[in-house]
């Protein structure tokens, strides 16, 4: 969408907070560089405890899962089916998030003595109800437990079938609930209005963790297992994997869970993951979130997006080297397929944009055609949202049905207008900044006007105009591997956590290269020292800075470059102002 690219604004910079005093505590304090110390401030911290907290916060920090106001009714209920032999369904969503859960669920009952069924709701097929499927699912293998992950907490009516079926239901999820709670005998979900659980950013695989964790307590002090059978670590790969790929912020607990999962994903000894990872061409021992959510997320959400999702959860459980190899190439044709419907469609908006300009003067973007598949639309509507810093959602239809995809700015939460539009809408969920909805085809007109009209209502003209904040300003003579070094006690960098962005004057020495058509090479020099950015997708601002011995203020994160087996300090340029 390069084309389109080159009509955005450019954005408007946001200065770091300063407070000496306070830096100075955290330098001596931590012995940590001035940037980094800033980099902290910039972010938010108030107190050395915090900071503490943020920088060296271990596995036995996280909180324990009996915080959740429904775990003792949840692990009851699982104890009496495990003890029972009862069937038990696991029912998760159809994204990496949904998918880890539901392995992990999976493996952890199976490893307990539980007698555990697993599926996954085909969403690239438009359906009215979901969780229909999971009855089906369980009528025909008789379970008597329907155990949701990742989803379930805006199905109240179909849960309700389903209880009268019969079949308890446990509910695990992290969405926003929407009107009425399903009536089961457990929900975990931080997101409760009563929930006395203190992350409310835990994703549905973190919560999924939860169970598995009170439930081992339970077993172990029941004497129902050894202390040794189970090692919660194992899980942790899965926890990671799907709280990056569901963009679950990485701060305080998520954090650890992050930390501790990359190191266990690392040691590749899930067969169908590291099968993944070998094909995705990493280096193993350097596996990052940037990784994870570019190369392994999508590769599994091809499946939830254009394919059968449930295979996703059959390679996570895998123990077969030949199967797993098996599927993770069939993962990896999957994902190369979505790519390619992905880039028809984004074409296909970019040039709707391009011919209709005066989409972008207004304050929220709202598109939708038949022509868009339903399971690639949640990566546009990311897109262009970000590109636009506009409140923007994406709707593919097909046989009358709307489905939607919805993403938003900070100063645009998106449940309050979907809940005014309720009536509108067959049914919706999700977060105030990420959601879904799906609705009949005539409604759609009348929904835009309403969800266009309340953006234009709620949001002034400053919102909607993209903004870069700065971490930390350094020179050149900062930029040195030791510092560079010094930025890993930040990680791992990712939603809400992201790498810092700093910013200097600078000399362009040389006009810039134009490299790989959309990107440029910049040659920026400071007392006497040279050093190489690279500005993707900024190509088409190459004529801004045509000049030589040109001043710029350039904002960048640095970054390690390898080239021949040689180390060099790059910047990735993400703004360029000329002084």
């Amino acid at each position: 969408m390069n084309s389109v690219a080159s009509k955005a604004k450019a954005p408007l910079w946001i200065y770091p907070n300063k407070d000496p005093a306070f830096l100075q505590e955290i330098i001596t304090e931590f012995n940590i560089h001035p940037v980094t110390a800033q980099t902290l401030i910039s972010r938010g911290f108030k107190t050395l405890q915090e900071i503490h907290e943020f920088l060296y916060a271990k596995l036995p920090n996280l909180f324990e899962p009996d915080l959740f106001p429904d775990m003792d009714k949840a692990i009851d209920r699982v104890l009496i089916a495990i003890r029972k032999k009862e069937p038990i369904l696991i029912y998760g969503d159809n994204d990496v998030d949904g998918m880890t859960a539901a392995a992990l669920l999976t493996e952890f009952l199976r490893e307990v003595g539980a007698n555990v069924y697993f599926d996954i709701p085909n969403r690239a097929m438009l359906k009215k109800s979901l969780i229909g499927d999971a009855l089906q699912f369980a009528l025909e293998r008789k379970c008597t437990l329907l155990i949701t992950v990742d989803c379930g907490i805006t199905a109240a009516k179909e849960i309700e079938e389903v209880v009268k079926h019969g079949i308890d239901v446990i509910i695990t999820d992290h969405h926003e609930p929407t009107s009425k709670i399903p009536l089961c005998v457990a929900t975990l979900n931080p997101k409760l209005f009563n929930s006395t659980y203190p992350n409310r950013e835990l994703t549905g695989v973190g919560v999924a963790f939860k169970l598995a964790h009170a439930l081992t307590n339970v077993l172990i002090e029941n004497e129902e297992i050894s202390p040794t059978k189970i090692d919660l670590k194992q899980y942790l790969d899965l926890v990671a994997l799907g709280l990056i790929g569901d963009m679950g912020a990485l701060k305080g607990e998520n954090r650890i869970l992050v930390r501790y999962g990359l190191k266990q994903m690392r040691q590749m000894k899930r067969v169908g993951l590291a099968k993944l990872i070998e094909l995705s061409e990493m280096e193993t021992k350097d596996i990052s979130p940037a990784d994870v959510a570019s190369k392994i997320a999508p590769r599994l959400n091809s499946l939830g997006r254009i394919a059968d999702p449930i295979k996703g959860v059959e390679l996570l459980l895998l123990h077969g080297q030949l199967e797993a190899e098996q599927l993770a190439k069939e993962l990896d044709l999957n994902n190369l397929e979505r790519q390619k419907i992905e880039r028809e469609a984004s074409d296909d908006i970019e040039g709707i944009i391009f011919q209709n300009p005066d989409l972008l003067q207004e304050k929220a973007i709202v598109l939708s055609s038949e022509k868009w598949h339903p399971g690639i639309i949640a990566i546009l509507s990311a897109r262009i949202a970000k590109q636009y810093n506009r409140p923007t959602a994406i709707i593919s239809i097909e046989q009358g049905i709307g489905k939607g995809s919805l993403r938003t700015i900070p100063e645009f939460p998106l449940l309050p207008i979907l809940k005014a539009n309720e009536g509108l809408l067959i049914n919706f969920g999700g977060h105030d900044y990420a959601a879904g909805l799906t609705m009949k085809e005539e409604n759609i007109p009348i929904f835009k006007k309403r969800f266009i009209e309340a953006a234009e209502r709620e949001l002034k003209d400053n919102d909607v105009v993209a903004k870069l904040y700065l971490d930390a300003k350094i020179n050149f003579s900062e930029l040195t591997f030791d510092f560079m070094e010094s930025l890993h006690l930040l990680e791992p960098f990712g939603n809400e956590n992201p790498p810092p962005i700093l910013f200097c004057d600078a000399i362009q020495i040389w006009p810039p290269k134009v490299v790989g058509k959309y990107h440029l090479k910049l040659f920026l020099e400071q007392d006497d020292r040279m050093l190489e950015g690279i500005a993707f997708g900024l190509a088409d601002r190459k004529d801004e800075i045509r000049g030589k011995n040109l001043p710029l203020s350039v904002a960048f994160t640095p970054q390690i470059n390898m080239l021949l087996n040689k180390a060099s300090i790059q910047l990735l340029v993400k703004d360029f102002q000329v002084k």
